[in-house]
């Protein structure tokens, strides 16, 4: 997709603080964080909605959607605010206020090393 930004993102054509890739998901730091941490998880498919992970009546595309969530777990754990909790949003269409058409989970926490 020319116009997704996030798309550009995973081409490299736009930098972004980038926290965890491999071959299916980018996570990256939400330049607008709404908490002390925020960020976003996103496959490198473009995937216009949630809604888009079922196409034609077909299966629900679990695997993508299970590696995008177990990315946001491994990301908790690792940066060490898994037990002091976050919070997975994920906001799909405009009723749902979603911004940017590439589906993405929002990973937030008020986490704080100074905690």
């Amino acid at each position: 997709m020319n116009d997704c930004i996030f798309c550009k993102i995973v081409n490299k054509e736009i930098s972004s603080n980038i926290i965890f890739e491999d071959s299916k998901v980018l996570a990256f730091k939400d330049i607008k964080p709404a908490t002390k941490i925020h960020y976003l998880i996103i496959p490198k498919e473009h995937i216009s909605t949630i809604n888009d992970l079922q196409k034609d009546n077909q299966d629900f595309d679990s695997d993508i959607w299970s590696h995008m969530t177990k990315t946001c777990l491994d990301i908790a754990k690792n940066e060490n605010f898994a037990d002091f909790g976050y919070k997975l949003q994920v906001n799909c269409n405009p009723g749902g206020g979603q911004e940017v058409y590439h589906i993405h989970i929002h990973l937030l926490s008020e986490y704080s090393a100074l905690n």
